[in-house]
Order: structure tokens, then sequence, then C-alpha cells
């Protein structure tokens, strides 16, 4: 029932004194705790435990333990269906619990992994979080047998009730679990055949819709308590840049100023009775940054590096098959096209925060984060602390798109309530400091060269991506022989995390590493999103080459990828590709697989001068297993929104090696009114698991930028597409 950890995302090693040393290394934070084997650490978790998945308190209330953060992705709800369903609980009963990532190193890791990023949270936990459920089930059906001393072969257990089918006595899971966690938990239970589900698969409410609709959730931003001073922070401008020197007293006799102190090398914040005190006075401060060479960079000179890598020898490989240079020197047409993608931006609706509480005996962090195993680590390090002396208090995310899979907030707001001892403070990055000192995106360009053979087939195919490495930047141990595989998700030969959809006999994806100044991070779809536009694109460039049609084009090159073929068959079905489009309507489409999952689109536009209006989209998803269908299609909605707005509105420049986007103002959203009407089409196959959040934004901006060319015949090639004065109606 306890998942396998990989070593290499967490080490456990042996100390003296009979405690437990935990090396915690994690892929977003490191630290080395000591945390003696039985000492307590502030836990609030339900009684009557039976295994650590669920908890039966003696009103009948089950408590379903949740690790993995919501964000407002639903995997609260959908994590709570899978242990409900092999639990067989009454869901109406049915309340969640936060495990603290403390509490799991106490236990050793038994939550295992804590990360909600990577669309991860069902996909890669519904083994065990099922068996946990299972399990719990058979304890109470136990419990109950020994109770009435029958057979248990003669009981069941339904909505949270255990029958004795005999003789018809039933007793209620809360007057059976007392009984029921003292008995041994079952390994490895049978699990239940999705076909037989009655809670897991159907479309339920969320549990935390409720709390959100009345204005109960609280938030990290939300978050006060006694005594709460408020800090503001500045980062150097430029980064890479350091603090120079700062006149404290200049502030210093302004309303509510407590405090100004210097954090890292980088950073300034000033603490005040509220935010807005402390911001007032952060923005008064003299400051004077040594902004250091990283100054001279803007984004023409980063481009142009980025330019001569298209051509540039390289040795990283992601994808070979056949001679790419004798299907190119014998094609009967070449087809050759450059792509780029540019920084974007996270853009939590929630900026990053988090309130410390520091004393040299105990150091507690109030904040929303999609690792707390991550932020726990950083909490560690930070204060300088011991593991059960530090605690996090996992709020709910403001969203999160990735941006708060990294804890460096966390490590900000330690190290400002370190220089004030035993006073709370609570540091809120302004939505200028958190865009323009976050993380990014990583940038790319691609050039793709296609062969086409006389009878125009696709025989050959060259992909040469230029740019930025997330893992070069943030975990360098991850690279496999100097090689970031993460920048050829989508055009791998196979695996899960993006397999290359077609059969084209002659095959060279290859990568020239360029890593600007401007930190990477890992922002929703990861690179899925711009090398689905530059496939997907490409296709459809060679298709016209072709004189076919994309769709037809697509469909004989998928023999061997029919799950690629089954959501594009899906999109082309439901747009009605196969009959005209209204006056003045054109359609687009598109397919990708990533993060487990098969996806497709086909978008209807309409172009009049500048102005585009995208009238619809039909998006097809095949997860494996929906174990909760509206929340998939939410999800397809919500990732849409996301996609089109960096497709259109997005995008981050840097001049003087600083980001000039600073506010909605210049970093723009796509707006109720300018969406498309979007249409779902879930085609789950039952035989694998994929994810759901990441995977459906893909497709997003091919199929529109399909469209677009068939409106206007116009390619382009570079985004966002405000740059070339496109328009939304």
């Amino acid at each position: 029932m306890v998942p396998k950890i990989n070593r290499r995302a967490f080490v456990i090693g042996t100390a003296a004194a009979g405690g437990m040393a935990l090396g915690i290394n994690l892929p977003f934070g490191r630290a080395l705790a000591q945390a003696g084997p039985d000492q307590a650490f502030g836990e609030n978790l339900s009684p009557n435990e039976l295994g650590i998945w669920v908890a039966i308190r003696p009103d009948d209330t089950v408590a379903i333990r949740v690790v993995r953060a919501e964000m407002g992705q639903g995997s609260q709800t959908g994590l709570a269906q899978l242990i409900a369903e092999e639990l067989e609980a009454d869901w109406s009963k049915v309340v969640t619990e936060y495990p603290t990532p403390m509490e799991n190193v106490r236990r050793k890791r038994a939550w295992g992994n804590y990360n909600a990023t990577g669309s991860r949270a069902i996909r890669e936990s519904h083994q065990y979080v099922r068996e946990g459920g299972a399990a719990a089930r058979m304890m109470l059906v136990q419990a109950a047998a020994n109770e009435w001393k029958v057979p248990v072969s003669e009981c069941s257990a339904a909505n949270s009730v255990v029958t004795h089918n005999p003789s018809g006595r039933k007793l209620t899971y809360g007057k059976l679990a007392e009984a029921a966690a003292k008995l041994p938990v079952p390994e490895k239970p049978a699990l239940k055949d999705p076909k037989d589900w009655k809670i897991a698969g159907k479309p339920l409410k969320r549990l935390d819709t409720p709390d959100k609709v009345v204005g109960k959730m609280m938030y990290a931003i939300d978050f006060t308590m006694p005594g709460m001073l408020n800090a503001a922070i500045k980062d150097c401008p430029v980064f890479g840049g350091k603090v120079k020197s700062f006149d404290a007293s200049k502030v210093a006799g302004m309303k509510g100023v407590k405090k100004v102190v210097q954090v890292n090398d980088h950073a300034v914040a000033v603490v005040a009775d509220t935010w807005w005190q402390a911001k007032t006075a952060l923005d008064a401060l003299p400051i004077e940054w040594d902004k250091g060479e990283n100054a001279k960079v803007s984004s023409e000179s980063i481009a142009k590096w980025l330019e001569e890598g298209l051509t540039a020898d390289t040795k990283f490989v992601g994808n070979k098959a056949g001679d790419i240079q004798a299907a190119l020197a014998g094609a009967a047409k070449k087809v050759e096209a450059v792509y780029s993608y540019p920084f974007q931006n996270h853009v939590c609706l929630e900026p990053m925060t988090a309130t410390a509480l520091y004393t040299p005996e105990k150091c507690e962090v109030w904040t929303s984060t999609q690792n707390g195993e991550a932020a726990y680590a950083a909490l560690i390090a930070a204060s300088g602390l011991p593991a059960e002396k530090c605690v996090i208090h996992r709020m709910m995310l403001g969203t999160g798109f990735g941006r708060r899979a990294r804890s460096e907030y966390v490590t900000e707001a330690v190290q400002i309530a370190k220089q004030m001892p035993g006073v709370p403070i609570k540091m809120i990055k302004s939505r200028e400091e958190d865009m323009t000192n976050g993380v990014y995106h990583p940038i790319t360009q691609c050039k793709l060269t296609g062969a086409l053979d006389k009878d125009n087939n696709l025989v050959g195919l060259h992909i040469r991506i230029s740019g930025q490495s997330i893992l070069a930047n943030v975990r360098p141990e991850a690279m496999k022989d100097g090689m970031d595989p993460i920048v050829f998700q989508g055009l791998n030969p196979g695996g899960a995390e993006g397999q290359f959809g077609y059969d084209v006999p002659n095959l060279l994806f290859d990568y020239s590493m360029r890593n600007p100044h401007v930190p990477p991070w890992f922002w929703r779809g990861v690179n899925n999103n711009q090398n689905a536009i530059y496939l997907e694109c490409f296709i459809d460039e060679l298709a016209h080459a072709a004189g076919q049609d994309p769709l037809a084009f697509r469909r004989k090159m998928m023999g061997k990828h029919p799950k690629h073929l089954a959501v594009l068959n899906a999109v082309a079905e439901k747009v009605g590709w196969d009959k005209p489009a209204p006056a003045g309507i054109f359609r687009g489409i598109c397919q990708h697989m990533g993060y487990g999952s098969y996806v497709a689109a086909a978008a209807e536009v309409s172009v009049k001068d500048n102005t585009i209006k995208m009238h619809r989209i039909v998006a097809a998803t095949n997860p494996g297993h929906a174990v909760n269908p509206a929340q998939i299609e939410r999800q397809i909605s919500g990732s849409f929104v996301y996609g089109l707005s960096a497709l259109f509105h997005g995008g981050i420049t840097i001049k003087d090696g600083a980001v000039v986007e600073t506010n909605f103002d210049t970093y723009g959203s796509i707006r109720m009114a300018e969406m498309p009407h979007v249409e779902s089409v879930i085609v789950p196959t039952n035989d694998f698991w994929g994810g759901v959040g990441e995977p459906t934004i893909f497709v997003a901006a091919p199929a529109v930028l399909n469209a677009i060319f068939a409106a206007t015949g116009k390619r382009y090639r570079s985004f966002p597409l405000k740059i070339h004065d496109l328009q939304i109606a």
C-alpha cells in the first residue's frame, strides 16, 4: 500500500543516538534534518486510522487523506473518489484531510510523493490510494465479522454500512472504526473493475466548491494571526544582480514601518504594520543595485543567440530513425520553416506569499504550495532548525500552473522572520515583483525541414530546437549525458511523457542548448506547448504543400498510433470536418500526446482585417480512466483559457536584462467575451492512467493557428500574436 520512492528523489539514511536522519533530496528543495522516531509534529488528523489513507470518526464521517495539492484542478475530489469507491463509503459523509510533510517524514514517507505538478496527482498515485481504500473496507468488514462472530465471507459493505447478509444485521462504519483500527492492514487488496464503479468515474460535485462559494476558503494571502506584521520585498530587477547598498534611514520614520532588512544578497524587504505601508516604504527606499553583465542582455540579443543554434553542431538527439540526410537530398519537394516561442509568465491570480513565525525553538510557515515536501525542505534549510522544530501549514492555492512548485518565497519569508524573532511576518510579493522576479516558461526557436516524395508522402522530418533547458537550471543531476530530455516532450519515440504520433521513416529531432540568464521553470504543459505548435502547424504546412486535406494527410501517417488517431477522429467527427463549414468560418485541426494522455482539437474561426473571432473549439481527450468526467470538461475549458491567453496576449520581453511586462496591462489574459465555445469529447479507453490538467492545453494554440491560416493564407510563426497586430473580436 505504500508507494515505491525513487532513491534519487528522496534518500534516507541512519544516524547515531537512535534518531532518524532524513536527507531530503527533493526536486525543488534540499535540506538535512534530524527527527526522533517518536516525536510529535503537531498533527491534527482524525483518530481511528484504517491504514494511512482513511480515518473514520465516531459520527460516521469518512476522513480521506489527500497529499497532492488542490489548486482548482479537482484532484482533491478525484483522489477522494478513488478511495471512497474502494472503501464503499457514503459520499455525503466524505471530508478530506492533509497529512503535513513533517508527519510524512516522521512516518518514513508513508504517503509518498506530495508533488502536484506534471498532471501526476491521480495518474501516479491511483494504485496505492485505491489499495488504501480497499484495505480500509476489508478492516471494517473484518471488525463487523468479529463483533458478530460470523465468517467474514457472510458480510458485505456498502454506503458506509457493513451488513451480515444471512441475518440482515447492520453496523455503521462509525461504530466499527475503533475496533477496525486495531486490525492489521491488508497488503495488496484486490481492486474493483472500473466497470463496477459507483463513485469514481462519475461527474460528482467538487468537495471544495461550497467553501469557495461562501468565502470560507482560506488562501495563504488571507491568513492572519495576532501580532502579525507585513513585509514587501524587492529583488534586483536584473536576474543575477545583487544589492549594492540601501539607506534605511530614508523610510524609518514612515507610518507603520518597523524594520528594513536585506534578504540574501539580492533583495531588500520592508516590514510594517500593513502590507501597503510596507510596499509604499519599499517604493520610497533608495536602493543601489549591482546589475552586472546581464544588464546588457535584451530580447533581441537572446533571439540572435538562439537563431545561431538552429544551424550549430549539436550532440543532443531526442529521436532518430532512418537516414534524414538521404531523405532530404532525395526529396521531390522540401519544405522549411522557422518558429519561435517566447518566455511566458505563470501570472498566478494569488501572488507568491507566505507567513513565517520564527523562534530559536520552532519555525512555522503558512503558505500555499504545489509540493509540500519541497516547501518543508526550504523551511528547514532557511531556518537552520531540525525537522521536528519546523512546521508547514498548507493553505489553499490561488492557482499554481507549476509556479508554486518552487519555494523561494518560503525561503524569503523565513529569512525575513529570522531577523524579527517571535513576530509573525506575512510576506507578499507585489504583482509587479511577482511578474518581474519570478521564473518563466523557457524560450526556444525551432527549425523544421520536411521531405516529400513524388507521391507527396512525408518521408523525412528534421526538427532542430534551439533554446533553454529547465533541468540545466533547476535539476542538473537529472540531465542525461548533458542533455535535457524534457526539451523533446511530444517528440519522443515512445513513453508516457510525450510520444511522437506519426509514422515517418526518416527522422532527426535534435537540440542546441542555449541558456539565457532569465530563470526557466515548469509552466503548465511545459515544453509540449511550443512543441505542439511547431509540429502540428508544420504538419499543416506540409499537408498544404502536398495539396492534401490536413486531416487526411495526418491520418495516412498514423497507422501505428491508434490512440493518437482515435482522438483526432473524435474531434473531426464532432466538428463536422467532412462537411463544409458555415460561410466565412474556417477550420484548423491538430493532435498531440503528453503526460500519459492523448489530445486533439479542431477550431473554427473567422477573420476580418486583423481581427480574429474564435467561434468554437472541439477538444477530445483520452486520459485512460476518466475519474470525474465533469471535472475533465472544466479542465479542458480552463486550460484553453490559459493556452489561448499565451497565444494572443502573453510573452515576456527583456530590456537591459530585466522583464518589461510588469502587470496585466502589458501581459494580458483572454476575456470571457473573447473565448470560443468549447465542446469536450472524452474518449477513455480504460487501459492506462493519464493526466488531464496539462495535456489539454497543448492543442489549443495550434488548432487556432491552423484555422487562421485556412482563413487568411498567412502563417504566423512567432508569438504572441499581438506582435503581428492581430486583435480578438
